[in-house]
């Protein structure tokens, strides 16, 4: 029993971990681009039309890594496969 107790407490561990480095990259990653496209908007302003689209795609993208992170950590939170193999 102790060992399961240690199983579940080290996952919640790496849950935390892996939804704050996601968190933390998702954000960067959003701030480059949307630094990026300020950047190229202020220095051609005939551009921001054809570059808006792209710039809503990306941050989309960057934010489904950490969507996809985050359903991976509620999965080993709920349904831990972990778990099956040790009972």
């Amino acid at each position: 029993m102790e060992f399961l107790a240690q199983v579940q407490s080290v996952t919640v561990i790496a849950i935390g971990v892996m939804i704050g480095l996601a968190a933390i990259g998702a954000a960067i990653g959003v701030a480059l681009v949307g630094s990026r496209f300020l950047e190229s908007a202020a220095r051609q302003p005939e551009m921001m039309n054809a570059l808006q689209p792209k710039l809503f795609v990306i941050a989309g993208l960057v934010d489904a890594i950490f969507i996809i992170t985050v359903a991976v950590g509620l999965m080993f939170a709920f349904a831990n496969p972990l778990l099956a193999v040790i009972k």
